[in-house]
């Protein structure tokens, strides 16, 4: 392949990466306009929605910690197609079946694909372009999940109906699976080898999940993605509480100033994209965590609304970029023959700390006071910014066993 052609196919992937992770972000932001027309529709209680969300993470967790395995079985480009279909054939599924818990059982499918769309594309990114580019893929979802309210209102508006939503996503899905079709070779190819030195990529090696599992530093990474998305989605969940129960500011300030948490967290994610290549990943996070922390003790102090509204739209800020940068120092912090299991498991484990840390975050604020959210907050920044340490010394350290023989080879 010439040169110009190798960069057009590396255009064209990057393209088709960013589409895939606005698809993702598609139907998280469907079910929030269109749930009451689809619990009315199938005559069910509000509560009803928490069994479709707890077996669609179901499915996430099960393709995501396990994609290091699919990909060494499928390749990238093909777990990339079963997803899409996966996802496609069930977002249409629920538009189709008459009875809630047929929708229910789908859901498992509908996570199992964006499990393996996630895990599969992070690992991609990872093996085949800088952090910069992690941090506008991250972003895409975003986008996503954005436009998908946007859809639904369209369709309950326009076809007064909520399966036009999903009908559009699922298509728009295998017709994205179909392109990764067409595009398989381009993900599943090899780098041409430069010598004897060239690196592997994470996604060549068939580790055991056995042997990964043994090594303190993937427990280290995995610890990581719990505390930080346990913190994110903590403060998204409790800042508009601790703010109108505890501190009287009105329903419609508080509103304004939990939205800037989400408005500055993408706007960081973006701005991340042109500088995170520059400054690295250990100081992009360390620096995220500590501005993350500053953001926190403005909110806890509470010495006026402006300020906690400043600390709030900090730590949104701050942390936009903490996600994917950790994800793309995955093989400076565990072997690179671990990194791609790992990585699945560190996407998987996000969804642990998003399940149990805001509730316990909550039980702290029920008994102790609100405001002992931006307490919990600091500690959980706190203890985050603690383990990246660690987990970056014992990568540092390892890195710096691996070099010696090769010293004493060439110093006989």
């Amino acid at each position: 392949m010439t040169s110009k052609k190798r960069t057009t196919s590396r255009i064209g992937l990057i393209v088709l990466t960013y589409i895939a992770f606005i698809a993702l972000g598609l139907p998280d932001g469907l079910i929030g306009v269109g749930w009451p027309s689809m619990r009315a529709g199938f005559q069910i209680p509000l509560d009803a929605l928490g069994a479709l969300m707890f077996i669609s993470a179901i499915g996430y967790f099960a393709s995501s910690f396990f994609s290091g395995k699919l990909i060494s079985l499928l390749g990238v480009g093909g777990l990339l197609i079963a997803s899409c279909g996966l996802t496609g054939l069930a977002l249409i599924g629920y538009t189709l079946v008459p009875e809630w818990w047929m929708l229910v059982m789908l859901g498992i499918v509908s996570g199992v694909g964006a499990g393996g769309i996630d895990a599969g594309l992070n690992t991609y990114v990872v093996d085949n372009f800088h952090e910069g580019l992690m941090q506008w893929l991250h972003a895409s979802y975003g986008i996503g999940i954005t436009l998908g309210p946007i859809l639904m209102t369209i369709g309950l508006n326009q076809l007064n109906t909520w399966r036009a939503g999903y009908f559009a996503v699922g298509v728009f899905q295998l017709l994205l699976g179909l392109s990764f079709v067409f595009t398989i070779r381009m993900w599943n190819q090899k780098k041409a080898k430069s010598g004897a030195g060239e690196k592997k990529r994470i996604s060549e090696y068939k580790t055991s999940y056995a042997e990964t599992f043994q090594q303190p530093a993937v427990w280290l990474s995995i610890l990581l993605f719990v505390i930080y998305v346990g913190a994110e989605i903590s403060l998204g969940t409790w800042a508009y509480t601790l703010l109108t129960e505890s501190r009287g500011i009105s329903t419609r300030i508080a509103g304004y100033l939990s939205g800037s948490y989400y408005a500055t967290f993408a706007i960081g994610r973006i701005l991340a994209g042109f500088y995170a290549k520059k400054i690295g990943v250990k100081t992009l996070v360390q620096g995220s965590i500590l501005g993350a922390l500053l953001g926190v003790v403005l909110l806890w102090i509470n010495i006026s609304d402006v300020v906690s509204v400043i600390g709030v739209a900090m730590v949104g800020f701050s942390i936009a970029p903490i996600f994917a940068a950790l994800v793309s120092g995955t093989p400076d912090r565990v072997e690179p023959r671990f990194a791609a299991n790992t990585i699945g498991m560190q996407i998987s484990s996000g969804g642990i700390g998003a399940a149990t840390i805001p509730p316990l975050v909550g039980v702290a604020a029920r008994y102790i006071s609100l405001e002992a959210i931006p307490a919990c907050l600091f500690i959980l920044f706190v203890t985050l910014y603690v383990l990246f340490l660690v987990s970056n010394r014992l990568g540092d350290r390892r890195k710096l066993l691996e070099q010696k023989p090769l010293e004493v080879e060439a110093n006989p």
